[in-house]
């Protein structure tokens, strides 16, 4: 791991060519290629948000929620975003456990990168977060793309909770 970032070198894709994937934190810069999976309809499907209707809309989301998180980083190939994964640290008592969340491009779905992502991320959150002793997920029961992602990762399913998110 190199400062803020992680890498996983020759990750063979099911598409046959090898990607180098890593984890990044986004930046202004990156705003191009976070608005083509922020403004996708399919990817925010099972968000909790809405797509973005406009550049500055991304860019606030970006410079007021993005860069002040403790742990939001840029899903990249060849140092180009494709997606996003944060861990969300609880605090009080719960402090010792941590929420993930990810989002990809639809491009990119079912070609294992998601799962290497979070890979990148169990072996990194767990030494810079050393008071954390559980990183959750939260799965649409819909989202079997998600849940599957989670576990070939090493995550277990414990149950479903009924009326969590209600519209």
């Amino acid at each position: 791991m190199e400062g803020n970032s992680c890498r996983s070198e020759g990750i063979e894709g099911r598409d046959g060519y090898q990607s180098r994937i890593s984890l990044r934190p986004l930046q202004l810069s990156d705003i191009d290629d976070f608005m083509v999976w922020a403004t996708d309809h399919k990817v925010a499907r099972f968000c909790t948000w809405e797509p973005y209707n406009s550049k500055e809309e991304a860019i606030n989301f970006i410079k007021d929620k993005v860069i002040p998180h403790p742990w939001f980083r840029a899903i990249c190939i060849d140092d180009r975003p494709i997606g996003a994964i944060s861990v969300t640290a609880n605090s009080g008592t719960d402090k010792c456990r941590g929420e993930l969340g990810y989002v990809l491009g639809t491009k990119y779905w079912g070609k294992g990168i998601a799962t290497q992502a979070v890979k990148l991320v169990i072996d990194a959150i767990f030494k810079e977060w050393p008071h954390l002793e559980r990183l959750e997920a939260f799965v649409d029961v819909e989202n079997v793309g998600s849940k599957r992602v989670l576990e070939k990762a090493g995550f277990q399913c414990e149950g479903v909770l009924r009326k969590y998110f209600t519209l």
